[in-house]
């Protein structure tokens, strides 16, 4: 005989809409301490939370809830990422700027974002609707996903969402060449690099938005032919957007002060500096992959990164950050070899990863 939780699954699709409302009700607690029980009968459970999804907001907000627990199991994230008609109601759900489970499905997404299938899909993905004007003008869901990152921070899109979860999605879309190629190269539907649109988020007040935002930059640099680019001070200009968060109310002398980029000058008393390690580890390795190079070096030395990461040593009182703040600085201060001798700079990346 079936248990009380077994039946309990069958009610996820029951015609009753009472049912059905209490069952997932009950289902979202047994998400985490009994997923088992929903990958029964073939996973007819969570083929049957797919469908809640389109139902009206509180019961699909129940069932988002439990796909989102539920999807770290490789069998359901498979069976999701691979539904391209639940992906496209994924993509209609979050862009509607009143849709109040819209964080949810960032949640989700960012879940299913850690298949490279998955990854792959999206880059090439297309939503049969275009989302409202004001989310976005482009078919492609990459750039509607970028679209309400951007303007749904804080809430000012949707007073229900803040999207910050969709930054996982992009660290995770960069972890392969094509997603790499996608953030460092300006999109068809609004000339704009779209990591141009992320480096405003270094200092955001959300953690999560931040962490994203750091390891999607991270992960893009892995694509060295794009350095000279976003290094250029006349374009994307990225390094300050990598150095401020790093740079707190220290003490640089006056000639420190000049050789440094005019934003990390004289910065005020109340300035703050990243407080997450692993954020604040994932910027030094940023540096470190910059510094792959002689050129990528020079341009380091130049901003006067040595001071802000001598500084940030004193104070960062995480080992695994002064390990990659210790790498940083033998790169800076090595000696460099004589033109044309320089070899083996992929190495240096290699040990990054």
């Amino acid at each position: 005989m079936p248990t009380e939780l077994e039946e309990l699954v069958t009610f996820l699709a029951a015609p009753n809409p009472q049912a059905r409302q209490l069952a997932l009700e009950h289902a979202v607690g047994y998400t985490t301490t009994q997923p088992q029980v929903f990958k029964q009968d073939d996973l007819r459970p969570i083929k049957d939370l797919k469908v809640t999804t389109a139902d009206i907001p509180p019961r699909a907000k129940h069932a988002l809830t439990c796909l989102v627990n539920l999807s770290d199991d490789q069998d359901i994230k498979k069976l999701l990422a691979e539904d391209d008609k639940y992906i496209q109601l994924l993509l209609e759900k979050i862009t509607d700027p009143k849709y109040s489970n819209a964080d949810l499905v960032s949640m989700l997404l960012a879940n299913l974002s850690k298949s490279d299938a998955f990854v792959e899909k999206l880059l090439t993905f297309k939503t049969v609707k275009l989302p409202a004007e004001s989310v976005s003008k482009s078919h492609n869901a990459m750039d509607q996903l970028m679209d309400l990152f951007v303007k749904g921070a804080d809430q000012k899109l949707n007073p229900e969402a803040c999207y910050d979860f969709l930054a996982y999605v992009f660290a995770d879309v960069a972890r392969i060449p094509k997603g790499r190629e996608f953030f460092t190269t300006a999109q068809a539907y609004d000339g704009v690099i779209p990591l141009q649109k992320l480096i405003v988020f270094t200092e955001h007040s959300s953690l999560v938005r931040r962490k994203g935002v750091a390891s999607c930059i991270k992960n893009s640099l892995f694509d060295t032919s794009s350095h000279r680019r976003l290094l250029d001070p006349a374009g994307i200009n990225l390094l300050p957007y990598i150095l401020l968060p790093l740079c707190g109310p220290d003490c640089f002398s006056v000639d420190e002060n000049m050789e440094m980029l005019d934003v990390l000058q004289f910065l005020p008393e109340d300035k703050k500096r990243e407080t997450d390690p692993t954020i604040v580890k994932t910027w030094v390795e940023c540096l470190q992959i910059l510094a792959y190079n002689r050129e990528g070096r020079d341009t380091l030395r130049a901003a006067g990164t040595y001071y802000v990461i001598r500084e940030l040593h004193l104070v960062v009182g995480n080992e695994d950050a002064e390990s990659a703040i210790e790498r940083l600085v033998d790169f800076l201060q090595a000696d460099e070899p004589d033109e044309g001798e320089e070899s083996e700079d992929d190495d240096k990346i290699e040990e990054i990863v």
